[in-house]
């Protein structure tokens, strides 16, 4: 469940540090705009941790770079989300992480896993696709646990666009992630 918090205010993170600390409850900004996620549904998260489990096993054996989920990227004052699951180059890592254990700038591969509801299909659809591709993400995927699929967007003349989706009996890869191969029913049981 999400709400928009904005009415013509422009949010930024200095802002979001005075906000009560309310348990299960995340404040994203993307363009000025405050969004507030509640605890997610159970077979969400289910969804981030196979998606995760996922590339995390593979980001182990092949040693090129590291997943994680739900870390904090704090792209500025004004755009500061929570992304479900990301997936980074070692190299990159070396420079986007700062002393908090943030990153600073985008990741090669970001992960959503939609959650009910128009304000949030919104978020993820548009808002964070717009926001990923001006900050230089790679590739986007947006999960479905509902409909058991995966969009996939690729990074086309400075822009993500949509390349596939992918339903349960299909195999996800990417060419971020040489020999990374996994049939996209995994990401849903």
């Amino acid at each position: 469940m999400q709400s928009k918090v904005t009415d013509g205010v422009r949010w930024t993170t200095t802002d979001i540090n005075l906000l009560p600390d309310n348990e299960g409850t995340r404040y994203e900004i993307i363009d000025g705009e405050l969004f507030m996620t509640r605890a997610p549904h159970w077979k969400h998260q289910r969804a981030c941790g196979r998606i995760f489990g996922e590339l995390d096993d593979w980001s182990v054996s092949s040693g090129l770079g590291q997943a994680s989920i739900t870390p904090g990227v704090l792209f500025s004052e004004s755009d500061n989300v929570i992304p479900d699951v990301v997936w980074a180059s070692n190299e990159r890592l070396a420079v986007l992480l700062n002393e908090a254990g943030h990153l600073t700038g985008a990741p090669e591969l970001v992960v959503e896993v939609l959650s009910p509801g128009a304000e949030n299909e919104r978020r993820d659809r548009e808002a964070k696709l717009k926001l990923y591709a001006s900050r230089g993400v790679q590739e986007y995927w947006i999960a479905d646990w509902r409909l058991q699929q995966v969009e996939v967007y690729r990074r086309e003349n400075a822009t993500l666009r949509l390349v596939t989706t992918l339903l349960t009996n299909d195999e996800i890869n990417s060419p971020l992630l040489p020999g990374f191969t996994c049939p996209v029913s995994r990401f849903f049981v």
